[in-house]
């Protein structure tokens, strides 16, 4: 969701990540299962964003109406969490992809870095960078320059 900032493309990110290293049997040496999933879903990503990129924009399941099963959480975290996915996805990639790996895949920094194929004490800046921008444009005086824009910083004082 990070990548996407919406449920539903994630899925979709995830099946095509999935048709991917299904399609092509591979061998995997030294227990590296999750970095190479994680390495294949950011080159799938940016294929699809290169590929929509160069297409005329069409119409995103978030700008249609729909319906929220409200039994799983309520509204204001649905809010609080998109918003957050949102924010992640605005960030620069090098930084989304460290955030990405460590605190949504749930890897070890060594792992993350072996998948990201950068040193580990570049991951760990990353990360925390990645935090403090993320926090930056969460909180509720953020102006609208790439950040959240202050109605949705006025939800969240609300909630």
């Amino acid at each position: 969701m990070a990548y996407c900032g919406s449920r539903e493309r994630a899925e979709d990110l995830v099946q095509d990540t999935y048709v991917r290293v299904l399609s092509k049997p591979r061998f995997l040496r030294h227990d590296d299962d999750l970095g190479y999933l994680v390495r294949v879903l950011r080159n799938v990503f940016i294929s699809q964003y290169r590929r929509d990129s160069s297409r005329p924009a069409l119409a995103t399941a978030d700008e249609i109406d729909r319906f929220e099963d409200a039994s799983v959480r309520q509204p204001h975290e649905v809010v609080e969490g998109r918003l957050v996915y949102e924010a992640i996805a605005a960030l620069p990639p090098q930084f989304r992809d460290a955030l990405v790996a460590v605190d949504v895949a749930g890897l070890k920094y060594h792992e993350a870095a072996k998948a990201l194929r950068v040193p580990q004490g570049t991951v760990t800046t990353r990360v925390f960078r990645a935090r403090q921008k993320v926090a930056e444009m969460l909180r509720p005086d953020a102006s609208a320059e790439g950040k959240v824009s202050s109605d949705r910083a006025s939800l969240l004082r609300t909630h």
